[in-house]
């Protein structure tokens, strides 16, 4: 039986060894965070041939900031030159890239999960649910491993659902043990909320709402940020090392500064250091 890695660092996108699948196979609609309308499967128009972005270093300044959030939690790598045998969409037929690009949303949920299994392993106090931990890793790696005709036909959301479960008594238990502890706002509308400073430790903020909220110097260690919704927050100075499940597109949706604790596992984002 073959070893599962729990390095987080094979979860992150790696555009070199990718189509620029999320550059075609995905929708974007005209809004703060693109300047046009796209629809999925049709290439981005900021695609070179050779599948990078011809404005990679511009993104924002241009309007393109939700390519700067995105992240496809090393799908596009894994579609590219395992599903499909490093067989270009550009080269191939009309039917093959087709289906690639119904085949990369699956696998980037089911590497989404990945990463989220891959985390919970790391908290000492969820080890009585580590074994059902790492048997849901492999069954989520066996799925993510199918053939272009499994995955399309995969329903992810049974076994995301399934994950979602378990991660929860994962949160539970590691949170039972953290001092200042609150209440469940899991699913609260925070949107706007004035934070600054605020002991948040170890509150569930499961699929919270926080946009645009200010979370200057709050303490977030502990808490359980699964599926929050920070898109434009204000993290300066904040503490979330050891926040759970926090992932890079939460954290590049977000506002930050150099005080801004992080995660091992994640990046600071390029533009929390300039000026928008």
């Amino acid at each position: 039986m073959r070893e599962l890695s729990l390095d987080p660092a094979g979860l992150r996108g790696d555009c070199a060894n990718c189509f620029g699948l999320c550059c075609v196979a995905l929708p974007f609609a005209k809004s703060a965070d693109f300047p046009v309308d796209k629809r999925a499967g049709t290439p981005c128009r900021n695609l070179r041939d050779d599948h990078r972005c011809g404005i990679h270093d511009r993104l924002r300044e241009r309007g393109w900031s939700g390519c700067t959030v995105y992240d496809c939690f090393g799908a596009g790598q894994r579609v590219s030159q395992a599903t499909f045998g490093g067989e270009d969409w550009r080269t191939g037929s009309a039917e093959h890239a087709r289906r690639m690009f119904d085949v990369f949303p699956a696998v980037r949920q089911l590497h989404e999960l990945l990463w989220y299994l891959t985390q919970a392993l790391t908290l000492p106090a969820a080890r009585p649910v580590h074994a059902d931990l790492r048997r849901l890793l492999r069954a989520t790696e066996d799925l993510a491993a199918g053939t272009p005709d499994e995955l399309s036909a995969l329903d992810v959301g049974p076994h995301r659902q399934q994950v979602g479960e378990l991660l929860l008594r994962a949160s539970e238990l590691t949170r039972a043990g953290l001092r200042g502890r609150r209440k469940d706002r899991r699913g609260a509308d925070l949107m706007g909320a004035r934070l600054k400073g605020a002991d948040l430790r170890g509150i569930s903020l499961r699929g919270t709402y926080l946009i645009a909220a200010d979370l200057t110097g709050a303490d977030l260690r502990g808490a359980d940020l699964l599926g929050a919704d920070l898109r434009d927050a204000d993290l300066t100075d904040a503490d979330l090392t050891d926040a759970l499940f926090l992932t890079q597109p939460q954290v590049n949706a977000a506002r930050g500064s150099a005080g801004t604790g992080l995660p091992g596992s994640l990046e600071r984002p390029a533009h929390w250091d300039a000026k928008e």
